[in-house]
């Protein structure tokens, strides 16, 4: 599938921003997924909620059920991922997300991944290699500069484009606020009240 094209990006294009809420440390059970749909980074359109199992392997069937389900769809240009780690170490296959649904993906992260320790970490499940593969097919780590530097990867969607869809949702602090909402709701729903920034 190729890459979408935007002739051109619109202050409200409607952005899907995806993250878990808190969990136990190893759990194995089910961990829950908020998605939030924004238009650009100023207006709340939707909440969409799934569950995946702690360290498991369905979080992109999961999401995937979650987008292709919601009657939103039809208007997401965007699906922001927090990572592609959810609930421990359950990796999401952005390529697929994108084949999938038909909407590019962009993953958020604050920090440049410590991809030593990662594969450190996966190599006590049976299926790491599987696992693994998913994270270097997520592609290459982009450093951007927005309100300070953030690192995306991307799929289905050029990187210029990604930017300025980055850069437009980022109203609040440093990351876009599609992504941070969806935190900030996971973690109030999950243990009574948010805490901190997300």
């Amino acid at each position: 599938m190729n890459n979408k094209k935007f002739r051109k990006i619109k202050q409200e294009i409607r952005i899907l921003g995806i993250d878990d809420a808190p969990f136990p440390p190893h759990t194995q059970d089910k961990v829950m997924l908020i998605g939030t749909i924004f238009r650009g980074g100023t207006w709340l359109d939707g909440v969409l909620r799934t569950y995946i199992s702690g360290d498991g392997d369905d979080s992109t069937d999961k999401i995937v059920e979650m987008i292709n389900k919601s009657r939103h769809k039809d208007q997401i240009g965007v699906i922001m991922l927090d990572g592609i780690t959810f609930g421990g170490f359950n990796v999401a296959n952005v390529k697929e997300i994108f084949e999938e649904t038909g909407i590019p993906v962009v993953v958020i992260m604050r920090k440049f991944p410590d991809v030593d320790k990662i594969k450190k970490a996966l190599l006590k499940f049976e299926d790491h290699q599987k696992r693994w593969n998913y994270i270097l097919n997520a592609g290459k780590v982009y450093k951007i500069q927005n309100k300070e530097p953030i690192y995306i990867q991307i799929c289905g969607i050029d990187l210029k484009d990604a930017e300025e869809i980055v850069s437009l949702s980022t109203t609040r602090s440093a990351i876009p606020e599609p992504v941070r909402a969806a935190h900030l709701i996971a973690a109030g729903v999950e243990t009574g009240e948010s805490k901190g920034s997300a």
